[in-house]
């Protein structure tokens, strides 16, 4: 039956949240993989009901099921990167954990979600504790916006100066590489740093976009992130590209209205078609 194939797509995993109004978590997720040519493929973390003005609430997914979900797709399918999400539990946490280790997953991206757009904090303590311990050491890259970053570090985080300090601390703490995003600090230009372990500071910066419509940009830097990584970037060369279709999506989205609350970026602003990598 697939004695005709010749290629495979680049396949991208998300382990994540849903999102039922389909601006962040793994919609997010499947339609970054997608407008980048990627396979998207999605075990879901917990369900949540939300739209554009808020989270009403949250279901777990239990753990077994859970692990189900990335054994079925990796055992059959295979993953060339993972993003991974909300994990909004300490099981939850080790469950994925042992899964990547399992399965020798060595391209992950580490979004962790911690603090919604509200303020609210989203994990508890002893999760984060482990999230640092347990699946710091296996991804790749680890992607925190400033609120993330400085309850990681127990400080609040004010300057280009702290986020260096916050970023090398993390990376002493087991993460091989941090991508600090700025944008919550104040200021007409955005900056965000790439620290590897072995490497020089890299800032990025750029004229903020003007928009509220900024609903799963985390979520979608992440994605976009994973699915570069997945096409054979190596990790400079993957930010870089990820930000650059972030951008691209805040811009195109900038002047639709989507619900009335903080909504999507425009995701399907320059869709490539799908990749095919030989077998």
């Amino acid at each position: 039956m697939h004695s005709t194939a010749a290629f495979r797509y680049p396949r991208v995993l998300s382990i994540a949240g849903s999102d039922s109004g389909g601006g962040a978590g793994i919609q997010a997720d499947l339609k970054t993989f997608s407008a980048l040519g990627c396979y998207g493929m999605t075990a879901i973390t917990a369900l949540t009901a939300q739209n554009t003005l808020g989270v009403r609430s949250i279901h777990a997914v239990p753990l077994p099921h859970l692990a189900d979900q990335i054994d079925a797709v990796i055992e059959d399918i295979g993953a060339d990167a993972v993003k991974i999400g909300m994990l909004h539990s300490a099981d939850t946490v080790r469950t994925v954990a042992s899964a990547l280790v399992r399965h020798r997953i060595t391209k992950v991206v580490l979004d962790p979600v911690m603090v919604a757009t509200s303020g609210a904090k989203l994990i508890d303590d002893q999760a984060i504790a482990v999230l640092v311990r347990e699946l710091f050491p296996l991804a790749t890259v680890v992607t925190p916006n400033l609120d993330e970053a400085a309850l990681l570090v127990g400080r609040p985080l004010a300057s280009e100066a702290d986020m260096e300090a916050a970023a090398r601390q993390l990376i002493a703490q087991g993460a091989p590489a941090m991508l600090l995003k700025g944008g919550h600090l104040a200021g007409d230009q955005v900056s965000d740093l790439l620290l590897a372990r072995d490497g020089a500071p890299q800032w990025m910066r750029a004229p903020r976009i003007p928009t509220s419509n900024t609903h799963g940009t985390g979520c979608t830097l992440s994605s976009a992130i994973a699915s570069h990584l997945a096409l054979g970037a190596d990790l400079g060369e993957a930010v870089a590209r990820a930000r650059d279709y972030v951008r691209g999506a805040l811009e195109a989205g900038a002047r639709v209205r989507t619900g009335a609350g903080s909504g999507p970026l425009n995701h399907g602003h320059a869709p490539q078609p799908m990749h095919l990598k030989p077998l």
